[in-house]
C-alpha cells in the first residue's frame, strides 16, 4: 500500500501542518478543531516509531502493515478536508455540500480509529505513556464515531479519497433562516449524588445527516454531487427521520438508546417497562436502558414544523423546552444572587441549586439568564450556605458541555480551589467534582493544573470523606493524564498517599483508584523514583498474586514501567514471586494485562540470561 512507503518523518511533517490550519470560522469549525487535537495527539506516537528499531520489516504481516497505510491516508484525507471545511459556510453552500463534508469527516474518523486498533504494540519500541495519549486519541475516535453514526455502503471506504468538488463551495442561494442550523450537545454519565450526568458527549453539530442506520441507497443520494435532491417537492411529506419507528408518528421528545436508535421517549419507555430488552428497530440487546435527550433531532424537527406552518410538538421551541413562565422565574432568582441581603441570596441560591439539578433544559436556561458570573463571585461567600449551594450550582452547570467554557470564562478556577482549600468539606468534595467535570476538556487540564488545584486535591485525598476521596482521586486522575500535571502531583505528595492506599485497610475500597491513579504516573520520572522509594514493590506483587483482574492489570502496568532498562529492580521482582502471577496473567487477564504480562516476563527471562 502506499501509506508504508511514506515514512515517520513525513508524517510529522504532515501532522506539523495540519496543525497550522487555522480553525477560527466556518459551520464545521468544532468538528474541524476536535478532528486536529485528535490529530496532535498523535506526534508523540510517530515519534517513538522514528526513533525505535522495530523488526524486520520482512517479518511484519501485511495486516501489520495496513495499520500504517490507514493512518497515513486518514491523515491526508484529514489535511484535505480541514482546508476546505474550515472556510465552509451554510450560507454559501449547497445541502449537498454539508452532507459531503459530513460524510469525509465519518471517513476520516473510522480510518484513524482503526489505525489506531490495529497498532502492533509488539513491533514497537512505545513507552506507556505515549500509548495512554494512543488510547486517549482512541477514545475520543470512539466518542466521534458514536456521535456521527455508522455507515452501510459501498462508498464508505472510497469516500477518503474523494476529493473536494468545487461545486461544494459554489455560491448557491438559500433562505436566511437556513443559515442557523445548530449541534447541540448533551452530557449524561452517573456520578455520585448531585454529579448524576457528567459526559456522555461532546458537541454533535450537523453530521446528524448520516443515521446510524443509513442504508445505501439513501447514502448513495447523501454524497452524490448533484444538487437537485435540494428542490421542495410540491407535496409535504414528513421527514422518515423525523417519525418514531415504534409509533411512526413525528416525535415530541426523541431519545437515544444504548444501541444509537431514536424514538419517542413515551413509546421507547412502554416497550422497556414491558420486560423488552432488545432495540426495537436492530433487536441488538440493549447493554444499558439509559434515555439520552436528542436536542439535534428536536431542534431539527421544531424547525422544521415552523418552516412548513405546522403545529410544533408541544412544549419545544427552536428544539429545547422553553417555558416563558421558568425563564421569568430564573431571571428573577438571578436578579436577587445580588441582593445586599444575606438571606435573600441564600434562599435565591439554594432555589438555583434546586433548579440545575433537575435537568438540561434548566442547565441551558440559568447560563442564558447571566447566572454564572454572579455564581462563581458567590463562592467566595462568608456564609457557608451560600458558598455550598454555589458550589454545587457550578458543578451542576457544568455538567452540561456549552457551560464548562462559560465557567472558565467567569475565572472560576481560582475560586474553585479556595473553595477545595479552606470550605466546608461538603463544598471541597463538591469542588474537586466540579474540577473534574471541567477537566473532561482536555484544554482545561492545563488551566486546572497550573492553579494550585492539585495539592488541595491531594491533601482531600489523604484527609477527606471517603465521598471526598474518591472525588479527589477522580479529579486527579483525569488531570495527571496531561504530562506536565504529573510532576505538579508528585511534588504535591501524591505517590506517598496512593501508596498508602494499597495497604492501609481502611482506604481498601480506594485500591482501585490508587492502582489506577499510579499507573498513569509510573510514566514519570520523578514518579518512578517516589514510587521505589515508597518500598511499594511487595504491595504490587501482592496485589498480582491475589487481586482482581483490573488491579492486576494496573500493578502489571506499573511494574513494567518500574523495571524497564533496570535489572536491579527485574531480579528484585523475580526474588519476591512475581513469576507465576505473571505467568496467570498473561494466560488469563485482560487484553492489557496479557500485554504488560508478557513484556514483564520476557525482560525478566533475559535479565536472567
Amino acid at each position: 500500500m502506499a501509506g508504508v512507503n511514506v515514512s515517520p518523518a513525513s508524517l510529522l511533517e504532515l501532522i506539523a501542518e495540519i496543525a497550522e490550519i487555522p480553525i477560527n470560522a466556518g459551520v464545521f469549525k468544532k468538528d474541524c478543531a476536535d478532528l486536529t487535537r485528535r490529530v496532535c495527539l498523535l506526534t508523540h506516537l510517530v515519534e517513538e516509531i522514528r526513533d525505535s528499531n522495530p523488526v524486520d520489516s520482512a517479518a511484519a504481516s501485511s495486516s501489520e502493515n495496513d495499520w500504517w497505510s490507514d493512518l497515513v491516508v486518514g491523515l491526508q484525507a484529514a489535511k484535505r478536508l480541514l482546508s476546505s471545511a474550515t472556510r465552509f459556510q451554510a450560507r454559501d453552500s449547497s445541502d449537498g455540500a454539508v452532507k459531503r463534508i459530513s460524510f469525509q469527516l465519518q471517513c476520516i474518523t473510522w480510518r484513524l480509529e482503526k489505525a489506531l486498533s490495529n497498532l502492533p504494540y509488539d513491533l514497537y519500541d512505545i513507552s506507556d505513556e505515549v500509548g495512554e495519549q494512543v488510547e486517549l486519541a482512541r477514545s475520543q475516535l470512539r466518542r466521534a464515531m458514536q456521535r456521527y453514526g455508522s455507515l452501510n455502503s459501498n462508498k464508505f471506504l472510497n469516500g477518503l479519497s474523494e476529493p473536494m468538488e468545487r461545486d461544494a463551495f459554489s455560491n448557491v442561494k438559500i433562505k436566511a433562516e437556513e443559515e442557523k442550523l445548530e449541534g447541540i450537545s448533551e452530557t449524561v454519565v452517573p456520578f455520585g449524588e448531585e454529579k448524576k450526568q457528567l459526559r456522555k458527549s461532546s458537541s454533535i453539530s450537523l453530521a446528524f445527516y448520516l443515521s446510524k442506520d443509513a442504508d445505501t441507497d439513501r447514502l448513495d443520494k447523501m454524497v452524490t454531487k448533484n444538487t437537485d435532491e435540494s428542490k421542495k417537492s410540491d407535496k409535504l411529506t414528513i421527514p422518515v427521520d423525523f417519525l418514531c419507528p415504534v409509533s411512526l408518528e413525528l416525535m415530541k421528545d426523541p431519545v437515544i438508546v444504548a444501541t444509537g436508535q431514536t424514538y419517542e421517549r413515551a413509546y421507547i419507555q412502554r416497550w422497556i417497562d414491558c420486560g423488552n430488552l432488545t432495540c426495537p428497530k436492530t433487536q441488538q440487546k440493549l447493554e444499558n436502558f439509559t434515555l439520552t435527550p436528542n436536542y439535534v433531532l428536536r431542534s431539527l424537527i421544531s424547525r422544521w414544523c415552523a418552516e412548513h406552518n405546522i403545529e410544533q410538538p408541544a412544549g419545544y421551541i427552536n428544539g429545547r423546552s422553553r417555558n416563558r413562565g421558568d425563564m421569568s422565574v430564573i431571571k428573577a432568582l438571578v436578579h436577587k444572587l445580588s441582593s445586599r441581603s444575606v438571606e435573600e441570596r441564600r434562599n435565591a441560591v439554594s432555589e438555583i441549586r434546586s433548579l440545575s439539578k433537575r435537568s438540561t433544559d434548566n442547565r441551558i436556561l440559568i447560563a442564558e439568564a447571566g447566572a454564572i458570573p454572579v455564581l462563581v463571585n458567590l463562592l467566595t461567600s462568608e456564609d457557608v450556605a451560600t458558598q455550598e449551594n454555589a458550589i454545587t450550582c457550578v458543578l451542576n452547570l457544568s455538567i452540561y458541555d456549552n457551560n464548562k467554557e462559560l465557567i472558565m470564562f467567569a475565572g472560576a478556577v481560582t475560586s474553585i480551589v479556595q473553595v477545595l482549600r479552606a470550605g466546608t468539606m461538603e463544598a471541597r468534595e463538591n469542588a474537586a467534582a466540579t474540577l473534574f467535570s471541567l477537566s473532561l476538556a482536555d484544554e482545561n487540564k492545563i488551566i486546572i493544573g497550573g492553579s494550585g488545584a492539585i495539592p488541595a486535591l491531594v491533601d482531600l485525598l489523604e484527609n477527606g470523606t471517603p465521598r471526598g476521596k474518591k472525588d479527589a482521586a477522580t479529579a486527579l486522575f483525569n488531570l495527571c493524564i496531561y504530562q506536565g500535571n504529573k510532576g505538579r502531583a508528585v511534588r504535591a505528595g501524591i505517590v506517598p498517599a496512593l501508596v498508602k492506599m494499597l495497604s492501609d485497610s481502611s482506604s481498601h475500597r480506594m485500591v482501585d483508584e490508587a492502582l489506577t491513579i499510579l499507573s498513569v504516573l509510573a510514566s514519570n520520572l520523578d514518579a518512578k523514583a517516589a514510587i521505589v522509594k515508597a518500598n511499594t514493590l511487595p504491595a504490587l506483587i501482592g496485589i498480582l498474586q491475589t487481586g482482581q483482574a483490573r488491579n492486576r492489570e494496573n500493578a502489571a502496568a506499573i511494574l513494567l514501567s518500574l523495571c524497564k532498562r533496570d535489572t536491579e529492580k527485574l531480579v528484585s521482582i523475580g526474588r519476591l514471586g512475581a513469576v507465576v502471577p505473571l505467568m496467570d496473567l498473561s494466560n488469563n487477564g485482560t487484553e492489557r494485562g496479557k500485554r504488560k504480562a508478557t513484556s514483564l516476563l520476557e525482560l525478566l527471562r533475559k535479565a536472567c540470561q
